[in-house]
């Protein structure tokens, strides 16, 4: 009866334990969601490896879900459960058997039977080849610690030193609710258990109201055989390396959850009492009052004020309202967002390390938003938000802070006290591991290109580092993109010199006409998260080793380093290209063909520069471009030329409208920094005016570019004009520009098609170096010393706009704000100041000059 085995144990369960137990615990666990990308967990597994899932507290519900769901998914089924007896979903004849193998060992050794005893898992385990044990229970931790009895993890290090065969801990994380751990459970979580750790009651009732609000997640499994290879004493006996084990996987399970439902939620006063307190602040109170001959109560009141005008005030029960309204927003708004989900995996895995500091790019107020709206609808925790003082006006601000908005004001010049309040808050929220969000930009880009790193909030995070507030740091670039954006006419009224509007409630109620309209797709990609102690080898303690221009240093390299990882991952869209070929069109008409031949140009050089590139594109790159054309024209961009009257012409093509040039540089500022290396090398080869050149008479106009436009774009530091340079004339090659020398090694020829396409790149630095003509015309002309930044900006503007009036520059779209202040930026660094500089403004003006030649001779 007992089939000559005494092999049987409630601890294993067959799979499948029956048709009528299959039904119905396939039933019961269908509302529990689990990702399609939690399988690819496993994928790396060996085919001959023992894989054994980890959880943290004891439980049959979990064990039945994974037994029950990976047979489906026809993963690695656990069957075998450590120290956990299954009695209810065993078959009839299996209890009979296991209760007389139990009964005759009792009766013939006079002892109870054990699975440890008679190697019985080491046998189960050999021929399932997967299992699931528990890292934590009370009475367990009794057993092992007080009575030393069999330790499972123990049991699984001796398995390993015995066996060919790897072992792999695959962590399963189960989660009832995304909300964060209230520091004070209700009356409710004490009776039925908390949502993190639901008794079987509110388990049961859960699943029922609220199908697909459970879901699992397996964490990156963890190689024991390797493991144990990278003990630094591997003498040590195996109760204490099951003990370093147990430590490990608890930390990786509690690191894991915490990235997905963030820490535990303090209330606000007691977030406020810690920060108020803490020796760092209430040391600086103590001398800021003695300082300002103030009584200290005063200074006091001011640091509390300042907590209650920068804090946010978390809410989950107002962040799940926020993203069904967010949610309805994009279904109304947007024909769906494209996601880097293999980019945001990558991102969850990091954050297990430290708390993310999320970096996007600016180009709208719905950023945020959308990112929280994503975070929020992949299992990760809205961020804490660095916005402007300006978005706090009712009934926004409040909404805002529930959502987990913080304020900062857009100056700390002299707020001694704010800023170090300030400082003391990042602090605490990276000290409770907290994810943060901020805009590396400083605010919206007018341009439609990234504007060049503000360092304040990466210096304050710096530094939260270096004083220890949390183990790391991981910076997250992420890239926000649209193929419309909402608020481009207020952009475009802005760049030609209009008044920004203050953010009001008046504004709010205006929006409603955006929900009409459809601003086609969005895109978000994420960047590989850089570790900051990765990046600072000996992590804190190396911060406090450096002088303070080396930390200075470190901070303007990361910050490059960020403008750079998000150009990276900009997406070429089918209506940033159509804009490019308009604009760049050297005559006035142009026809639908001629300008799809153009976009396709840039589409190549593109692909070549392995760029991110919209799904329609892909999809259908001539349809995804006579689409684009179709939206320009339906919406009076571009529209149908009118022939000569004189000459008696009909009709023909298409030409730009000029009062919506400066959109449509909008839209071509996307992404224009792929097509910066065309650009910069097209112009050197075209200013070298010889049949045939080589790449070394290239670097140094290339590097002159570089330098000039260093305010325009930002450039990786790690890379040199010389690598860009040969990269391009490769491109070049294979797109027929340009063909090597038949003998001679290192020199190029250029097609007869070639200066043609040659001229197509170098027109996009052409508004750029009209703006900065514009730009020497004002400091020649300017005999005001002391104007302010706003005046100069103002005049330089009615500057540009007369000179295009009188033709002495073309594009409407070179009568930018932004170019005209980082023209100002650049002349003033080189030592230009006003009209007294005249040899040198006429050198530069003389350059450009020739500049402009060449791109429309």
């Amino acid at each position: 009866m007992l089939k000559n085995s005494y092999d049987h144990f409630f601890c294993f369960l067959l799979s499948p334990p029956g048709k009528i137990s299959g039904f119905f615990l396939s039933r019961l666990f269908s509302g529990i969601f689990m990702g399609a990308e939690q399988a690819d967990i496993l994928k790396n597994i060996p085919d001959d490896a023992i894989v054994v899932y980890t959880i943290k507290y004891k439980s049959r519900f979990e064990f039945l879900f994974a037994h029950t769901r990976y047979r489906q998914l026809r993963l690695p089924t656990p069957q075998l459960s450590f120290d956990l007896d299954i009695y209810f979903w065993q078959s009839l004849s299996r209890i009979f058997r296991i209760c007389l193998a139990y009964l005759d060992t009792l009766v013939r050794l006079r002892r109870i039977p054990s699975p440890y005893r008679s190697d019985y898992y080491r046998r189960a385990l050999l021929e399932s080849g997967c299992a699931m044990l528990f890292l934590v229970e009370k009475k367990e931790f009794y057993r092992r610690f007080v009575k030393e009895k069999n330790d499972p993890l123990e049991y699984l290090i001796d398995l390993q030193k015995t066996i060919a065969r790897p072992i792999y801990l695959v962590p399963q994380l189960m989660f009832f609710s995304k909300h964060p751990q209230p520091a004070m459970p209700s009356l409710l979580d004490t009776v039925f258990g908390t949502a993190q750790r639901p008794g079987t009651l509110r388990k049961l009732a859960t699943l029922v109201r609220f199908p697909g609000k459970f879901f699992t997640e397996l964490s990156q499994p963890l190689n024991l055989r390797q493991w144990l290879g990278q003990r630094v004493n591997p003498e040590k006996s195996a109760d204490y390396l099951a003990l370093q084990l147990r430590r490990q996987l608890l930390m990786q399970h509690n690191r894991h959850r915490q990235s997905i439902t963030g820490p535990v939620l303090k209330s606000n006063e007691e977030l406020k009492e810690s920060i108020l307190t803490s020796d760092r602040i209430r040391g600086f109170i103590k001398k800021h009052a003695e300082s300002r001959q103030e009584p200290i109560y005063k200074i006091r009141k001011q640091a509390d004020g300042y907590i209650d005008e920068i804090a946010a005030r978390y809410s989950p029960p107002m962040i799940r309202i926020m993203a069904a309204v967010v949610g309805w927003i994009i279904n109304c708004m947007f024909d769906g967002a494209v996601i880097d989900k293999a980019g945001l995996s990558r991102v969850k895995a990091m954050s297990r390390k430290g708390p993310l500091i999320l970096i996007p790019c600016h180009k709208s107020h719905i950023d945020y938003l959308i990112l929280s709206y994503v975070l929020y609808n992949h299992n990760m925790p809205c961020p804490h938000i660095a916005a402007g003082k300006n978005l706090s006006f009712w009934p926004l601000g409040p909404i805002f802070r529930s959502g987990g908005a913080f304020f900062l004001r857009r100056t700390f010049r002299g707020a001694v006290l704010y800023s170090r309040v300030f400082s003391a808050y990042i602090h605490k929220l990276l000290e409770e591991g907290f994810n943060l969000e901020l805009f590396i930009e400083g605010g919206r880009s007018r341009s439609g290109k990234l504007l060049m790193p503000k360092l304040g909030m990466i210096s304050m995070l710096l530094e939260a580092y270096r004083n220890g507030a949390c183990e790391d740091m991981i910076f997250v670039p992420v890239y926000i993109g649209y193929d419309r954006i909402i608020e481009e006419h207020a952009y475009i009224h802005e760049v030609e010199g209009g008044k920004k509007e203050d953010e009001n409630l008046s504004q709010v109620l205006r929006a409603r006409r955006f929900l009409k309209k459809r601003y086609g797709k969005i895109y978000i990609n994420f960047h590989d998260p850089i570790s900051t102690r990765e990046l600072v080898a000996d992590g804190p303690a190396a911060l406090d080793r450096m002088p303070q221009k080396e930390i200075n240093a470190l901070c303007r390299n990361l910050g490059w380093r960020i403008i750079n990882a998000i150009d990276k991952q900009t997406v070429v869209t089918p209506h940033g290209l159509v804009a490019a070929a308009i604009l760049n069109f050297p005559r006035p008409r142009f026809t639908q063909e001629e300008l799809i031949d153009i976009a396709k140009l840039y589409l190549r050089w593109a692909t070549m520069q392995k760029a991110k590139l919209a799904d329609t594109i892909i999809l259908n790159t001539t349809g995804a471009m006579e689409n684009a054309i179709e939206h320009y024209l339906s919406r009076k961009i571009i529209e149908k030329a009118l022939g000569d009257k004189d000459l008696n012409e009909a009709p023909s093509g298409y030409r730009v409208n000029s009062g919506k040039r400066s959109l449509l540089e909008f839209y071509k500022n996307n992404s224009v920094s792929y097509f910066v290396p065309a650009a910069f090398t097209a112009l050197a080869i075209l200013k070298k005016d010889a049949f045939q050149f080589s790449a070394v008479d290239l670097h140094n106009e290339y590097s002159f570019f570089q330098d000039f436009f260093k305010y325009e774009f930002a450039f990786d530091l790690d890379r040199p004009a010389v690598h860009y340079v040969r990269k391009t004339i490769k491109a070049f090659i294979d797109d027929a520009i340009l063909m090597p020398h038949p003998t001679i090694p290192d020199r190029y020829q250029i097609t007869s098609a070639g200066y043609r396409k040659l001229r197509l790149f170098a027109a996009f630095m052409k508004p750029y170096f009209e703006s900065y003509k514009v730009v020497l015309h004002f400091l020649r002309t300017n005999r005001k010393e002391k104007l302010e930044t706003k005046d100069r900006l103002k005049k330089i503007q009615g500057i540009g706009l007369q000179m295009v009036k009188n033709k002495e520059i073309n594009l409407i779209e070179s009568v930018s704000r932004i170019n005209y202040s980082n023209g100002l930026t650049y002349f003033s660094a080189s030592g230009i100041k006003n009209h007294a500089d005249e040899p040198r403004i006429a050198h530069f003006e003389t350059l450009i000059n020739t500049y402009l030649a060449l791109i429309n001779p």
